[in-house]
């Protein structure tokens, strides 16, 4: 039973992340090409779409209650900040894609790296939550 009730959270964020790998693998591949026309207006409506998607997931996790098994809420809350983070790179897609100066632009580029420099982070801390969950209701993980 207990291993029911995990599966029911655990997996259900990994298939929601899962489910937006093609649309994110699409995106970053536009927004490539995007930039290098420089087509701004392009890269904030790619943004835009993304983050509504993300948003969705996000909003799924966010309204799912968590199971009460151990460390539950836990790696529920890691869910939500992960996709916050998802969701925020999208945001700064579409903020870049519509600064309206090059300066401004720049500003938002800075962001942008930001962002990016804290994804190492945002998915260690969503990693440790899994392992903590796994471990406190006696499930391994795939690959250990």
């Amino acid at each position: 039973m207990q291993f029911q009730v995990c599966l029911q959270l655990q997996p259900g964020c990994c298939k929601k992340e899962q489910s937006l790998t093609a649309d994110i693998n699409s995106t970053e591949d536009k927004v490539k090409v995007f930039l290098g026309k420089q087509q701004y207006d392009s890269i904030a409506a790619a943004g835009a779409r993304m983050e509504k998607l993300v948003d969705v997931k996000l909003n799924e996790i966010k309204e799912q209650p968590a199971p009460d098994v151990k460390e539950a809420p836990a790696f529920k809350d890691a869910s939500i900040n992960y996709f916050r983070f998802i969701k925020s790179m999208y945001t700064g897609y579409k903020e870049f894609g519509n600064a309206p100066t090059p300066e401004a632009r720049e500003q938002q580029m800075t962001r942008l790296r930001q962002i990016v420099d804290q994804k190492t982070g945002a998915i260690h801390d969503m990693q440790v939550a899994q392992k903590k969950f796994a471990d406190a209701n006696g499930f391994k993980l795939d690959g250990n």
